[in-house]
C-alpha cells in the first residue's frame, strides 16, 4: 500500500478510543438531572442549590477547556486525558458524600466540571483533526459527537437504574469507579500537536499569536458568540427537564425515556452533521439548527403537554442537540488549522459554558423565585434566534496569512 493510501486511512483506533472517551465523559453529565429530585428530597436542600452546582460544574468545563486543549496541545492528549478519568472519579464521590451544599458545588460542580473540561470535544476532536485529511475531519468530528451521544443515551437508564436500586449517592460512587476506565483508554491518544499525518502542514505560530490572530477574526467571534446560545438551551434542558416534567404532571418514568430518546437521536443528528457539514456550508447549517430548535421548542410549550409529545419533542431535539458541535469544531479548524486547535476550540466551548451556567443557574433560581420554568424556556426560543441571525455571515474560509519567505 502506499504511503498517500496510508495517509488517507482513517484512524480507526485513535477514534475509537477517543470516542468512548466521550461516551463517559458525556454520559454521567448529561445524567444529572436524575439525582436532583432524589439528593434534594435527602438533604432538604433547594432547587437554586443543584441548579448552582450545575451551573458550576458547566462554568468550570468551560473555564478549563481552553487551559486543557493548550496542554494536550503542547504535552500530548493522553496526559490531559488522564486527569479527566481522575478528576471525574474524585469529584463524583466527593458529590456523593456531599453533606452541605459547599461540598455539592466543589464535588459536582467544579471538580466534575474540570474534568470534563480534560475530557471534552475540543481535547479529543483536536487529537483527530492531527490524524484525518481535511475532507475527513467533518466525518470525524460527527463520529466523536455522535460518541458523547451515546454516552447520553447509555446513560440515562443506567443511572436512574442505579438510583432505583442502590440510592442516589451510592450510585454516584458506582458512576466514579466506572471514570477510572478513561486513563486506560487514553493510550491511543498520547501524541501532541507536532505529532499525526497532518503536522507537517500546520502553520506554525505561539499561543500569543494565535490568540492575537483568533479574537481579532470577525468570523471566529460571530461563531464564538452564537455557541454561548447551544451552551445556554442543552445544560438547562439536561438539568431541569427531568424535575419539568413531574411539575406538569408527566410521569418519572418518561423524563428517562425522554433523556435516553435525546442521546439516542443524537447520535443520528451528530453524524448527519458531520456528512452535511462535509458537502455544504456550515454557517448556514447551524444558522437552520437553531432556528430548528427554537421552532420545536415553541410548539412544545403551546401544544397539549403528553406523554407522546414529550416524545416527539425528545426525537426532535435529538436530531439538533449536538450537531452543533461537528460544524463549529471544523470552522475553527479551517479557519485557523490544527496547531492551536485545542486552545482555540476550548475558547469557543468556553462561551458555549458560560451559557450552560447562566441556563442552568437561571433555570434553579426563576423557578424558586416564579414557581416555573416557562421564563427560560421562552428566553432560550430567543435566544435561539439570535443565533441564527449570528451564524449567517460567518465566512467559512481560512485566515489570511503572510507567505513565508524561502529559506
Amino acid at each position: 500500500m502506499s504511503d498517500n493510501a496510508q495517509s488517507n486511512r482513517m484512524p480507526w483506533l485513535i477514534i475509537l478510543a477517543g470516542s468512548l472517551i466521550a461516551v463517559m465523559t458525556f454520559g454521567p453529565r448529561s445524567a444529572m438531572g436524575f439525582f436532583q429530585l432524589p439528593m434534594l428530597a435527602d438533604r432538604g436542600w433547594d432547587r437554586s442549590t443543584f441548579g448552582l452546582a450545575m451551573a458550576f460544574q458547566n462554568l468550570f468545563w468551560g473555564l478549563s477547556q481552553p487551559f486543557f486543549g493548550a496542554l494536550a496541545d503542547k504535552y500530548g492528549t493522553g496526559r490531559v486525558l488522564v486527569s479527566a478519568g481522575v478528576l471525574y472519579a474524585a469529584g463524583l464521590v466527593l458529590m456523593a458524600n456531599a453533606t452541605a451544599p459547599i461540598w455539592l458545588h466543589i464535588g459536582g460542580g467544579v471538580l466534575v466540571g474540570t474534568a470534563i473540561g480534560a475530557g471534552s470535544f475540543s481535547v479529543i476532536l483536536s487529537a483527530f483533526a492531527r490524524h484525518v485529511t481535511p475532507q475527513q475531519r467533518s466525518m470525524a468530528f460527527g463520529i466523536g459527537t455522535a460518541a458523547g451521544s451515546a454516552g447520553m443515551f447509555l446513560f440515562a437508564p443506567l443511572s436512574q437504574g442505579f438510583i432505583s436500586a442502590f440510592g442516589w449517592s451510592d450510585s454516584l460512587v458506582i458512576i466514579a469507579v466506572m471514570m477510572l476506565v478513561i486513563p486506560l483508554l487514553a493510550f491511543p491518544l498520547r501524541g501532541n500537536a507536532q505529532s499525526g499525518s497532518q503536522a507537517g502542514s500546520q502553520y506554525q505560530q505561539t499561543v500569543a499569536e494565535a490568540l492575537r490572530e483568533a479574537l481579532s477574526h470577525r468570523s471566529y467571534l460571530l461563531l464564538t458568540t452564537g455557541f454561548f446560545v447551544c451552551g445556554f438551551q442543552v445544560a438547562f434542558i439536561t438539568a431541569h427537564f427531568p424535575a419539568y416534567l413531574g411539575d406538569i404532571g408527566i410521569d418519572a418514568r418518561y423524563a428517562v425515556i425522554a433523556m435516553a430518546l435525546i442521546g439516542f437521536f443524537n447520535i443520528i443528528g451528530s453524524l448527519a452533521a458531520g456528512y452535511i457539514g462535509q458537502r455544504y456550508s456550515k454557517p448556514y447549517f447551524l444558522a437552520w439548527i437553531y432556528i430548528g430548535r427554537s421552532i420545536t421548542v415553541t410548539l412544545f410549550l403551546l401544544l397539549p403537554q403528553t406523554p407522546l409529545s414529550v416524545v416527539v419533542f425528545a426525537s426532535v431535539m435529538g436530531l439538533l442537540w449536538l450537531s452543533t458541535v461537528p460544524p463549529t469544531n471544523g470552522l475553527v479548524a479551517i479557519m485557523f488549522g490544527t496547531r492551536h486547535l485545542g486552545l482555540l476550540g476550548g475558547l469557543v466551548f468556553l462561551s458555549h459554558q458560560i451559557g450552560s451556567f447562566l441556563g442552568v443557574w437561571m433555570g434553579g433560581y426563576l423557578y424558586d423565585r416564579f414557581g416555573t420554568y416557562d421564563e427560560v424556556w421562552w428566553l432560550g426560543v430567543a435566544l435561539g434566534i439570535f443565533a441564527a441571525v449570528v451564524h449567517w455571515p460567518i465566512r467559512e474560509q481560512a485566515v489570511t496569512r503572510p507567505v513565508p519567505s524561502p529559506a
